[in-house]
């Protein structure tokens, strides 16, 4: 059986939960608890020496990380239903709004950073707050921007049909709601989302869902 190990609040995580039920596969999750640093432990740094989640173990026996070569490597494998659009550009499109979450906001507000902005360089819960908001305004602007701007958005980022931009944004959302940033300024993403919402697979991939979300 394919095993996640994950943390139901990490993005990441939530992004592979997604990627996994829209492909319908059966899969096992081993919670990882990063509040109280787990994955920094031995026995899951042999897992990931870098100690973060998610961490995919596949029923034939590899371990993979990082979450995005994870969805990619199950499209190549479970190609249908893709998330991946057919064409050469529709493609770099999908990939470049999935980049833009995962590789331009959520690193600079992920767990780890906001912690050593605390215990680190001593800033308050304000200015971490401020910290926070910033970058999801920054990236969130522009990504509304793209996806209100493009033909190509239906639905879904791309289409009618959920794809890894999609993957990537509801978690990413989920976040942002948790601390309380405005979105009103991002109609189009809060469509998306919500369009996103209504499917089975997203709901059942949701933190609220998630065995360690007790």
């Amino acid at each position: 059986m394919t095993t996640l190990y994950g943390y139901f609040r990490s993005s990441a995580a939530y992004r592979v939960r997604i990627a996994l039920n829209l492909k319908g596969l059966a899969y096992d999750q081993a919670p990882v608890n990063l509040v109280k640093a787990e994955q920094r432990g031995d026995d899951f740094r042999a897992r990931n020496p870098q100690g973060l989640v998610p961490v995919l173990e596949t029923d034939d026996g590899e371990r993979l990380t990082q979450s995005l070569a994870i969805c990619e490597y199950l499209e190549e494998r479970y190609p249908a239903p893709a998330l991946l659009p057919v064409d050469p550009a529709g493609r770099a499109r999908v990939r470049g709004l999935a980049q833009l979450v995962a590789s331009e906001i959520h690193p600079l507000n992920n767990l780890r950073v906001l912690k050593y902005l605390v215990h680190e360089l001593g800033v308050d819960d304000t200015a971490k707050l401020a910290w926070y908001r910033h970058w999801i305004h920054e990236g969130f602007a522009a990504m509304e921007a793209m996806l209100t701007q493009d033909a190509g958005t239906g639905e879904f980022c791309h289409g009618d049909a959920p794809t890894l931009a999609d993957v990537c944004l509801v978690p990413q959302v989920f976040n942002a709601e948790r601390f309380e940033c405005d979105l009103s300024a991002y109609p189009t993403i809060r469509r998306l989302v919500a369009s996103c919402r209504a499917l089975p697979a997203f709901q059942q991939a949701a933190p609220e869902a998630q065995p360690d979300a007790g």
